[in-house]
């Protein structure tokens, strides 16, 4: 089982080690990809080709790993390359989205002034359409490049994309046998010193509303007209506690792991806080956060 790749793979490796909530149990194999090139699509396809479960994760954000740990293999994607060409960027899938913003105020683009501080890649900032400040992936994505387990390497225009709130029809897909290699995105010319601005403005909004320490990010999806932050406080969960998760003081739409957090706790608590706005609102949240590994017989 991917034995031509032993030097490159970790065995049994904690996957609380590589999401943002800091939970999960291990992984039978993780690779983590840094260096561009050939040796991630090859390790990808020889595990798909072996029929080999495997993941791609890459900031660890809106994913909660089970406690069982994952099955098969997971690509931790930290592949950080960018091109400039005029306002035209190309840039891999494992690239930090928060860094992304940075080069751009640099070089005078502006579009992605929301993304500063915001956790996760480019890849899952494809496939969710990711999003904050009224801006989303959305408005910069031209074409992605796509790996897949059956077409193989190729190329989808922003239109089949099909970008539509916190989703794409790549994260309609079940089977997840795809990766994204990279992205085409374009933004606009601007003062470097009013896009900074602007970063700063972000920065300190997002540090007066949110709360630190480890969590998954926005649980929920907000709901047509509303905000699930504010129906949740409104079902008087704010600070509600399962274990050691916790629905944040600060802000109700975040689950913060306080310490001796379970992946089990966190879960329980986002069923519970969705059931009981439910039935105390009529609203039914639909979680960005998606579970991953082996979940099977967890109540």
């Amino acid at each position: 089982m991917l034995q031509r790749f032993a030097d490159k793979l970790l065995r049994d490796e904690p996957m609380s080690k590589y999401t943002a909530a800091r939970l999960g149990g291990a992984a039978d194999y993780v690779y983590i990809a840094r260096e561009t090139g050939d040796a991630l699509i090859e390790i990808l396809t020889s595990a798909w080709n072996e029929g080999i479960p495997a993941r791609v994760i890459g900031g660890g954000a809106n994913v909660l790993v089970a406690d069982r740990g994952v099955r098969g293999l997971v690509i931790i994607d930290r592949q950080s390359e960018v091109t400039f060409e005029g306002n035209i960027v190309t840039v891999s899938g494992g690239h930090s989205l928060t860094v992304l913003s940075h080069k751009l105020q640099a070089r005078g683009l502006t579009g992605f002034e929301w993304a500063v501080s915001v956790p996760g890649t480019i890849g899952g900032a494809v496939v969710n359409n990711a999003g904050a400040h009224k801006s989303d992936m959305a408005a910069a994505v031209r074409e992605a490049r796509i790996v897949d387990a059956e077409r193989g390497t190729y190329t989808l225009t922003r239109e089949e994309l099909a970008f539509g709130y916190r989703t794409s029809s790549l994260k309609q897909r079940v089977d997840r046998r795809f990766l994204v290699l990279s992205a085409v995105m374009e933004f606009s010319a601007d003062d470097p010193k009013a896009i900074q601005a602007r970063m700063n403005e972000n920065i300190a909004y997002r540090k007066r509303t949110q709360p630190p320490g480890a969590s998954l990010g926005s649980i929920f999806k907000n709901p047509p007209g509303d905000y699930a932050g504010r129906l949740i406080e409104s079902c008087g969960l704010k600070g509600y506690q399962i274990g050691g998760a916790q629905v944040s003081p600060v802000h109700a739409n975040f689950f913060i792991n306080t310490g001796h957090t379970t992946a089990n706790d966190y879960a329980a608590l986002i069923r519970y806080v969705q059931v009981t706005v439910h039935a105390k609102t009529g609203v039914l949240l639909e979680p960005e956060v998606e579970l991953v590994g082996d979940w099977a017989d967890v109540p």
